[in-house]
């Protein structure tokens, strides 16, 4: 490895030791003394100044031993790239546009980052961050970071907790759940538990989670748990509008069309399969079966074929001329 370029500060040789070790972990004090030009022993000395400083060097022996940064009461400090702590301003200010207001974490975390930027380089991204402007997308819906936290931590621990949740109507009431996993999908935060009282599979938005308690209590998820798989079958079941609908396609290739959020396929034959689900919202439901490309027939819910003869009517209008 080529030697770095030569710092007379040892503070400044000490933060390229760390950049060092975030980047490679495992890295040796004979590979930090090639890579910094120095001796082994100065190597070591600029890890003892990060140790001095609190940040949690920790060292292994053996073959495969070596330095890395561990964790500690508190976060070390990042060592970005120009090119990388861009990169991270960027991803921010695609998903994130509340970046003035003060009390929002995400916002504080962007302004420490581009005050650290060089200043050609933070001038261009205070220029992307003035002049960005948010796509509404009516799906996305902020979860509370403290929420969310103390979920995650719970799900961790596998400990069950007692949820406060407000309902879309209003209306609130509480819960005891095993939190199995905290989800993000298309915008939207998701809890995935099972309800204690009944053992049954239960998804809530973390958006109208009031408070969580954590409990004392503990439990063991499925040893095969796919939590991303599970929400979005737990998607298609228990709303008001069963659904059932043939569709002149093998399952396999039928899967690559129909969103699991909207019902499960079912193979009938090597020709055909059965798309069951259920719905709130048949005209919206009959809008996703009209983007299958192949035929298909509705055979059980009355509200899903009043809501397609009603949107072929549309289409059908549409091409009069």
């Amino acid at each position: 490895m080529a030697a770095r370029t030569q710092e007379s500060s040892p503070t400044a040789r000490a933060l390229l030791v760390l950049e060092l070790l975030q980047n490679q972990p495992g890295t040796t004090a004979g590979q930090l003394a090639r890579e910094l030009g120095v001796s082994e022993r100065a190597a070591r000395r600029y890890v003892g100044i990060l140790r001095e400083a609190e940040i949690p060097v920790l060292s292994e022996r053996g073959r495969h031993g070596g330095y890395r940064v561990g964790r500690g009461v508190r976060l070390p400090p990042l060592v970005f790239s120009a090119t990388e702590a861009l990169g991270v301003v960027m991803a921010v200010l695609e998903g994130h546009h509340e970046t003035s207001d003060s009390a929002d974490p995400v916002a504080n975390a962007l302004r420490k980052i581009m005050r650290a930027l060089p200043e050609a380089v933070a001038a261009q991204a205070e220029l992307v961050r003035r002049t960005a402007r948010p796509v509404p997308d009516r799906h996305a819906a902020p979860a509370d970071p403290s929420v969310t936290a103390r979920l995650v931590h719970a799900c961790s621990l596998r400990r069950q907790v007692r949820i406060g949740y407000r309902h879309e109507d209003g209306t609130e009431w509480s819960s005891r759940v095993e939190p199995w996993s905290v989800v993000v999908r298309q915008g939207r935060w998701y809890l995935l538990s099972r309800r204690v009282s009944n053992a049954a599979l239960r998804t809530y938005r973390l958006d109208r989670i009031r408070s969580v308690e954590l409990l004392e209590d503990a439990f063991e998820p499925p040893a095969d748990l796919d939590p991303v798989a599970l929400l979005e079958r737990n998607f298609a079941l228990g709303w008001a509008y069963p659904t059932e609908v043939v569709i002149e396609a093998p399952a396999e290739r039928a899967s690559a069309w129909v969103p699991a959020t909207i019902g499960r396929i079912e193979p009938v034959d090597d020709a055909s399969c059965l798309l069951l689900g259920s719905t709130n919202d048949p005209d919206w439901y009959a809008e996703m079966l009209a983007g299958i490309p192949a035929p298909f027939r509705i055979v059980g819910g009355p509200e899903l074929r009043d809501a397609a003869r009603a949107l072929a009517g549309r289409l059908l209008a549409a091409c009069r001329t």
